[in-house]
């Protein structure tokens, strides 16, 4: 789908567009407004231009208007940073991961590609982050200030963009602390202990979701940061005066929030050791009952298997109590022994 952003007499404009067959399906005025939205002049005056799942047919109308390559979905692929953060003529090329999905659970990470020209940003994407959402809201409200320019509307979106990560490393800060404080709650309390295992478990999950998370959002906010110096170095060029300052305040956004998805990281890293403590314990703890319970047991079996042998000449082999006296032995000979360790306070 191709979605162009356009200011006209002070009001956004957006167009939806497609090509060639997406377009044969939907009624006549909808195919007239597609086509409309994919005309040259129209992605000419465009400030923003968004690719999401292009065609072909749309990449090459993009690049037919703009005159400029925009990069397949292997090319965004690459990790060499020669091939993400590049410039081509008056264009700039700036490719980043990114995370998104995380509200519905299934958050995984997506490249996506930033071209900036000076009169048009271009983005190709296969994902919806939540902040393009978010960030297509507000620049309906407020077309003035965030659809300015080219290299406004990308910044903006950056800024929407940390806004967001940030959202997300309180949100998953907040749910490890929730699942420490009930883990070690439980690990004080009297609590049964398949409760106590279900909570164990659903600690290391959280934990791992933790942990997950704050890795892609690191990488996130380090594509960013990478992103923001290289157009730091372009600014003069690439980015109007009156926006370089938001350059050095992103800068310092990015920065604060890397380091406090490294401190999320080591407290995930310590939560876990110390919820793994507590499930080594709790082995311990039943590893020695079955120990004792072994330990206790060991005189009553030498005692039924000697009187357990089938010799023809035993002493006391034809007494009238000797059943029951050697079941008093056995009971007393696995009694002394626990008595013996609680006495030592290893029970």
């Amino acid at each position: 789908m191709l979605t162009t952003w356009t200011v006209e007499d002070g009001r956004c404009r957006v167009r939806e567009g497609a090509v060639s067959d997406i377009t044969a399906v939907l009624p006549a005025e909808a195919q007239a407004a597609a086509a409309a939205a994919c005309e040259p002049d129209a992605l000419r005056r465009a400030v923003w231009i968004d690719l999401l799942n292009p065609t072909p047919a749309e990449e090459k109308a993009v690049q037919s208007a703009l005159s400029l390559e925009v990069p397949t979905r292997e090319e965004m692929q690459e990790i060499e940073s020669s091939s993400r953060l590049y410039r081509e003529g008056d264009a700039l090329f700036l490719t980043a991961n990114f995370l998104y999905g995380v509200d519905a659970g299934e958050y995984s990470s997506t490249a996506i590609t930033f071209v900036l020209t000076g009169t048009s940003l271009v983005t190709v994407r296969y994902a919806t982050p939540k902040a393009f959402s978010a960030f297509g809201a507000r620049a309906q409200r407020q077309p003035g200030n965030l659809l300015a320019s080219a290299d406004g509307v990308m910044l903006h979106l950056f800024e929407q963009i940390v806004d967001r990560l940030a959202d997300v490393l309180e949100r998953v800060g907040a749910d490890m602390d929730r699942a420490s404080q009930r883990t070690f709650r439980a690990a004080r309390a009297n609590v049964k202990a398949n409760r106590r295992d279900d909570q164990l478990k659903e600690t290391l999950i959280t934990l791992g979701q933790v942990g997950d998370v704050t890795t892609r959002a690191s990488e996130t906010l380090l594509g960013l940061n990478r992103i923001l110096t290289f157009v730091g170095a372009e600014k003069a060029t690439a980015v109007r005066k009156e926006n370089q300052n938001l350059i050095k305040t992103l800068v310092r956004d990015v920065r604060s929030l890397v380091e406090h998805a490294n401190v999320l990281n080591n407290k995930a890293q310590f939560l876990l050791d110390a919820v793994l403590g507590v499930i080594n314990v709790e082995q311990n703890a039943i590893i020695k009952t079955f120990t004792v319970a072994s330990v206790a047991l060991m005189p009553p079996t030498l005692l039924a298997s000697i009187y357990g042998m089938n010799f023809e000449y035993m002493p006391d082999l034809k007494w009238q109590y000797g059943y029951p006296v050697a079941l008093l032995m056995m009971i007393v000979s696995a009694i002394l022994p626990i008595w013996y360790f609680r006495r030592k306070g290893w029970l």
